[in-house]
């Protein structure tokens, strides 16, 4: 979550004038007693850095039993050692969570926090006539005390916590939630564990690390191996999913922006690239999405073993870097700014790789090796995804385009016809023309110079016409020599001049044929004509055939009736 830097910048200081000036006083005023209990102290420590360092993250929160180790720790020793390693134990959380530099604040917030928690319930404690270093079974007043004490904790710690939330982050969050059964449940489980390991070891002395200590860090060490391989099994499940989701695009620009964005949702992920490799040769920016904007691939491609994703591309191996002294040495070319941790996967069909999947996060450690299995799945699942979408692509333009002249073929027509039609009929579209051409005595040519020789000139022939409508409109092949343009919000005027252009250019530049001759080639020159037909919705038509009935009609009154080499339009 944000924080203001100021706020962040007022933490530190209220760290700096309260932390270190209350430790002192409060060494001052509650000397520990700890001669010949170093050894002791030591294995107390021990369990409650390494209960620390196994946290549970359950709702995004940091589930662990160290209070037991501190509460066993301030009764042995008094409220300034519990509040030393209370303070060593929430950096080793801290670190273990890999908060980052972005959060580096954390570090002071949750010292001040462990800090106000240990004192108020440490002066409580003592208030009521508690004492520390005492057989709590000939001593039953102090249990009572002890009692008070861990509720104290555990109520001034909730107070806190949600005071951060409302001061820190601005967010209000409801006392008796999800968080709070969780923190009652752990502080339940610390409250009888800290105190038999207290009264174990006032009673046998060290065996009590052996007996209690032990054997609950190794359930903390269990649970923490549980929660993790739970996380792995949900990331798996995840992976799958999205893995039927790629399936079912079938644009390869819907593949690419649905892989990038699962992906970026599943890690932390600033900085998405997509690299692939062209004709085995180097590798090109596919994609590029940088702090959730799709920017423009404009990088210099990597040859293999240039840089990491060149590394990749060569060695068919992941790489994983968790911080920018890691990688600096083998950078190359553009990289993002701010980036620390890397994660670059060879994305493999076939067993070639095709791409690089390149990632990258702001924190320093946001990738674990778990997390490279899952992205490399990903990967396999986005590389058949490409290849369907692919192939879709190929196959839906080889039945919308003509195999000769490579425009589209009559069938995509007059689906397009119609689509554009409705969208006159419902106000997006002003107006709709269509020119329809035929080439004129073409069968002469055919029989003059074979057929081949034509296949050539309709192929030139749909070569002229695109150039001539340009991005105004869509060229097709209406059939044998007659090709038309649908032309879209093209006024009837304007679709009258461009057809006289394509006249023109049919009729004064002849088509080039070349013939050979045992081994010699020639150039022949023809000369073809056309005639053509123009008419416009909704001037001209009620519906999407009618219009094209209608500029069939001028095609073959107007223009072939009369002449030949001519444009006519259609006039009810």
């Amino acid at each position: 979550m944000y924080v203001k830097p100021n706020i962040q910048k007022a933490v530190w200081i209220i760290w700096a004038l309260l932390v270190p000036v209350g430790l002192w006083l409060v060494a001052l005023y509650f000397p520990p007693h700890i001669a010949g209990f170093k050894l002791d102290l030591l294995g107390f420590a021990v369990l409650a850095l390494i209960g620390a360092a196994m946290p549970m993250v359950i709702n995004n929160t940091p589930i662990s039993i160290i209070q037991c180790w501190l509460l066993a720790v301030f009764l042995a020793f008094g409220i300034f050692i519990e509040m030393l390693v209370a303070q060593m134990a929430i950096i080793v959380l801290l670190l273990r969570l890999r908060i980052g530099k972005n959060g580096s604040f954390r570090y002071p917030l949750n010292s001040i926090m462990f800090f106000l928690i240990s004192l108020i319930s440490g002066l409580v404690y003592y208030a009521l006539g508690g004492t520390t270093g005492v057989n709590l079974i000939t001593n039953a007043s102090n249990l009572w005390f002890a009692i008070v004490y861990a509720c104290v904790h555990f109520i001034v710690n909730q107070i806190i916590l949600r005071s951060n939330f409302r001061i820190i982050y601005g967010k209000k969050i409801t006392f008796f939630g999800k968080d709070f059964s969780w923190d009652l449940v752990t502080a339940i489980i610390s409250l009888p564990i800290g105190y038999s390991l207290y009264i174990l070891y006032t009673e046998e002395g060290r065996a009590a690390f052996l007996f209690v200590g032990v054997p609950f860090v190794s359930l903390s060490i269990i649970l923490y191996l549980y929660y993790t391989s739970q996380k792995i099994n949900e990331y798996l499940h995840k992976a799958a999913d999205i893995g039927h989701q790629l399936a079912e695009r079938l644009q390869v620009d819907e593949v690419l922006d649905l892989f990038i964005q699962k992906v970026s949702e599943m890690l932390p992920v600033d900085y998405a690239y997509i690299l692939d490799v062209v004709k085995g040769e180097e590798l090109q920016l596919l994609r590029r999405v940088e702090k959730g904007e799709i920017l423009p691939p404009d990088i210099a491609p990597l040859k293999k073993n240039e840089g990491i994703s060149g590394y990749v591309w060569a060695n068919r191996k992941a790489a994983l870097f968790h911080s920018a002294k890691d990688w600096l040495r083998h950078a190359k070319g553009y990289m993002p700014p701010e980036a620390q941790s890397l994660l670059s996967v060879p994305i493999v069909r076939h067993n070639e790789v095709i791409g690089v999947l390149f990632l990258a996060s702001k924190r320093k450690r946001a990738y674990e090796k778990s997390q490279l299995i899952i992205v490399d799945l990903l990967c396999s699942h986005f590389a058949v995804a490409i290849e369907n979408a692919k192939h879709y692509k190929e196959t839906k333009e080889l039945s919308e385009k003509c195999a000769l002249t490579k425009v589209y073929n009559y069938r995509f027509f007059e689906n397009l016809v119609a689509e554009e039609y409705k969208k006159l009929e419902i106000g997006q579209r002003k107006e709709l023309s269509l020119v329809i051409l035929d080439l004129d005595h073409f069968k002469i040519i055919n029989d003059t110079y074979g057929h081949q020789s034509g296949n050539e000139i309709l192929s030139e022939l749909a070569e002229r016409l695109q150039k001539c409508v340009g991005n105004k409109g869509t060229v097709a092949r209406f059939g044998g020599e007659e090709f038309v343009a649908l032309l879209p919000d093209v006024p009837k005027e304007e679709a009258l001049e461009i057809a006289e252009t394509i006249r023109q250019e049919i009729a004064y530049y002849p088509f080039v044929l070349k013939e050979h001759i045992g081994d010699e080639e020639i150039q022949l020159s023809v000369h073809v004509t056309a005639s053509i037909g123009v008419a416009t919705a909704p001037a001209d038509a009620d519906d999407s055939l009618a219009l094209i009935r209608h500029a069939d009609r001028a095609l073959y009154v107007g223009a072939k009736r009369a002449g030949r080499n001519r444009v006519a339009e259609y006039v009810k």
